[in-house]
């Protein structure tokens, strides 16, 4: 018997809003492709026959992608080809597809991904923000603790920083963005990318927070948070050794990260450039 070819794994963006950014590509993959994986099959199909795609649509989203993975890579083995589509934007950036992606890379089968929507580029090219470098944080945890613990280790971060939030959480957010970062530091706040009611707000975190309280308008629909960088600051030599003087002497009571921690704000460097010194220094 002739061998089967193996099918394509498509990645098709979908419009995060405006309908007119769905693609003429996106739009014939779909109808070609022998079914389409989609996170929520009721809210994909009502997109699809808006452009009259009629395909079969299977669910596969966070909480079965692991189990049902298989039984695609099965299907594109077999020589169908599969389109994976997210509720909106590209797959895979916040939203289910990776565990499939790699399995089909491990199988040797293609994958094609198309260019298209994608919230995070959209607003970093609206904000006026660096973006020669950034870094996407996805969405911040959900429990105040954690998510204060983790912009406290972004504090350093000398990149834009980007970050998704739902309306619910928004106001707690930005809160903890205030306390965390500083009420100075720049921001952008994006909402409702390519809908009728698209808004840019720019300010520090204070001016920013202060807008959103004030205006439960502002605090509906789907948001992406953009941050400026930290300021560079270009640490001496003879700075450097003192502190780490300091933070030798600490770890003989600390543990490293919280020697750092000490160390640094006596000197005035940089927690996590410090860090790494000492780091460097225990592995010559």
């Amino acid at each position: 018997m002739p061998q089967t070819t193996s099918g394509i794994l498509y990645i098709v963006p979908t419009p995060i809003g405006n309908l007119g950014d769905f693609s003429t590509r996106a739009q014939q993959v779909l109808s070609d492709v022998a079914a389409i994986a989609a996170e929520d099959t009721r809210h994909s199909r009502q997109l699809l026959q808006q452009f009259a795609i009629q395909n079969d649509v299977f669910a596969l989203h966070e909480h079965n992608e692991r189990e049902r993975a298989g039984k695609v890579i099965e299907r594109l083995t077999n020589g169908d080809s599969i389109a994976l589509i997210s509720d909106a934007g590209t797959p895979l950036i916040s939203d289910p597809g990776y565990v499939l992606v790699q399995q089909c890379r491990a199988a040797g089968i293609k994958v094609v991904a198309l260019p298209g929507p994608c919230a995070i580029t959209t607003a970093l090219s609206g904000a006026g923000l660096p973006t020669d470098r950034f870094t996407f944080e996805g969405f911040l945890p959900a429990k105040p603790q954690q998510r204060r613990k983790t912009l406290s280790a972004l504090l350093d971060e000398p990149r834009t920083m980007v970050f998704y939030e739902s309306p619910h959480r928004i106001l707690h957010t930005l809160n903890d963005l205030h306390d965390v970062m500083g009420a100075e530091r720049t921001m952008v706040l994006a909402r409702e990318l390519t809908k009728q009611f698209e808004t840019y707000l720019s300010g520090s975190i204070a001016e920013v927070l202060d807008q959103v309280a004030a205006d439960s308008n502002q605090q509906r629909g789907e948001f992406v948070l953009m941050l400026a960088g930290a300021p560079v600051q270009e640490e001496s030599a003879a700075d450097d050794l003192a502190a780490l003087r300091t933070l030798q002497l600490l770890r003989e009571h600390l543990p490293l990260k919280k020697a750092a921690g000490c160390a640094a704000e006596i000197h005035g460097v940089r927690k996590n450039h410090l860090y790494q010194l000492a780091l460097d220094a225990d592995n010559t």
